[in-house]
């Protein structure tokens, strides 16, 4: 047996054909979706990028003890259990932020890895002299990653120098070298379509538009200040990288089709969360509640012991059960830690998997949906307190944590998941700024999620699936008091 991940990042479930899309130029994905079934209901769980890998790992959520991080000394990781267990992991990815030192633990628990170089503000190619900016932009060339994407970009003239392009290039490699062999993984993860959106001129000319504004391809996590112009502009740059990674996805599709590796292969084609691009007047994500353009993905999954195609699945699911249903796959037990439940029941025959399920980003909103209301319940007092993380290896995103936030360093008692180890207990900053209400939202009613509901006896509901799942990951006290939820 053999199984492919296709993991995409940012990618939006509503620009995707499968999912109501018009105008959007993405036939392989609508190709995808007749050899599939297609998931209604998933959303994300931690948030964003690492948190959401960690999930993808250890199959149960990070987001209640700790902001983005590398994997823990205590995790159970998937792809080691996978290579433990005599099936062959590998890894292809352009996803910069694994080489980074709050990613800096992933990539190595695969049997193998090949990273690709450039996207976004990577630090590879170096400059002493500063790059070419468009004027409009000069204000931002001083942002040390916007100034090394500008580098990245002058050595990305065509296609084939694309990192998006390179990284399904090794998967494609992977695949040929190996698709006569058994019991291996490939995860096949690709950056793109997050920001910047860029990419190539003929996938621009598929959205032709009357534009004559400034280069706008990388939008700030902020609120809407463009004109609408520009918005529908930024859209179309979107959607753009979109087709191209269409045209990608296209590949290994074929290379399934040449090979007959539909008789024994697990396809799973994802992505870790979306995008706001200017609903809500908001762009991006983190910095505002987690709506459905940003918590609601696109899943699509072939399992060929139920070859079931060219169906949908309504069931509620999660990243958490990605690495259930891999390992399920191959015949491995799981952890007794992993919340995630395998989707192979769900892919036969759209059996249950969640009544509920919880997503949020450390010290923002905590959310949770039935899939037909999401409640996101803010904090309870201005201050965001209390708020710890809780680690064994206090990295940020790009850096260490400063000595300042180590000067009150506690020693917590352990978690049930933690293995008996005692971790650190860091007082935390939020991910950005909330400053936001407590809303419910009804999707049957309200699928935009633009008329907040008040009803106590729907929202006393939610609140009790909420506490649950907390309680079930088990949730430090102080997030509960941080809510002002009664635990």
């Amino acid at each position: 047996m053999k199984a492919i991940m296709v993991m995409f990042d940012s990618l939006n479930r509503r620009f995707l054909p499968p999912y109501g899309a018009d105008g959007i130029h993405a036939p392989n994905f609508a190709r995808l979706a007749e050899r599939t079934v297609t998931f209604d209901h998933c959303y994300v769980g931690s948030m964003p990028c690492m948190p959401a890998r960690r999930e993808l790992h250890t199959g149960r959520y990070n987001f209640l003890h700790r902001s983005w991080g590398p994997l823990e000394p205590f995790d159970d990781s998937m792809p080691q259990m996978l290579r433990d267990n005599g099936v062959y992991s590998h890894l292809v990815s352009d996803h910069f932020h694994y080489w980074e030192d709050g990613g800096s633990t992933y990539h190595n628990r695969y049997s193998s890895w090949e990273g690709v170089r450039g996207q976004e503000g990577d630090f590879w190619k170096g400059h002493v002299q500063d790059p070419a900016i468009p004027e409009t932009l000069s204000n931002k060339g001083q942002q040390r990653n916007w100034r090394q994407d500008w580098i990245n970009r002058e050595y990305m003239d065509r296609e084939e120098l694309q990192p998006q392009y390179k990284t399904f290039e090794l998967g494609l490699e992977f695949i040929r070298t190996n698709h006569e062999e058994d019991n291996w993984f490939l995860q096949i993860e690709s950056f793109d379509p997050h920001e910047p959106f860029f990419t190539q001129q003929k996938y621009k000319d598929l959205y032709p538009h009357e534009y004559d504004g400034p280069h706008y391809d990388w939008p700030d996590y902020d609120r809407v200040k463009q004109s609408p112009l520009e918005v529908q502009h930024m859209r179309y740059e979107y959607a753009a990288l979109v087709s191209m990674c269409d045209a990608h996805l296209g590949k290994v599709l074929d290379m399934m089709d040449d090979l007959d590796l539909w008789d024994d292969t697990l396809l799973i084609v994802c992505t870790d969360h979306g995008f706001l691009l200017g609903e809500h007047e908001w762009w991006a994500k983190n910095i505002q509640p987690f709506y459905n353009e940003v918590a609601h993905t696109p899943l699509f999954i072939w399992d060929p012991r139920a070859k079931r195609q060219n169906e949908r699945c309504d069931s509620l699911v999660q990243i958490i059960d990605f690495p259930a249903t891999i390992l399920e796959f191959f015949g491995i037990d799981r952890p007794a830690d992993m919340q995630g439940i395998p989707l192979r029941d769900a892919v036969a025959h759209n059996a249950l998997v969640h009544d509920a399920a919880l997503f949020g980003v450390m010290g923002g909103h905590v959310n949770v949906t039935d899939g037909r209301y999401v409640y996101m319940r803010a904090p309870a007092t201005p201050e965001n307190t209390p708020l710890y993380e809780y680690t064994l290896l206090p990295t940020h995103m790009n850096h260490p944590f400063q000595p300042d936030e180590l000067q009150d360093i506690q020693l917590a008692e352990p978690f049930a998941f933690t293995k008996g180890c005692r971790t650190m207990k860091i007082a935390s900053r939020s991910w950005r700024s909330h400053s936001f209400e407590t809303l419910l939202f009804d999707l049957e009613r309200d699928p935009k999620q633009e008329h907040p509901i008040t009803d106590p006896a729907i929202e006393q509901t939610m609140i009790d699936h909420m506490v649950r799942l907390m309680h079930a990951t088990g949730a430090p006290p102080e997030q509960f008091a941080r809510l002002g939820l009664a635990q």
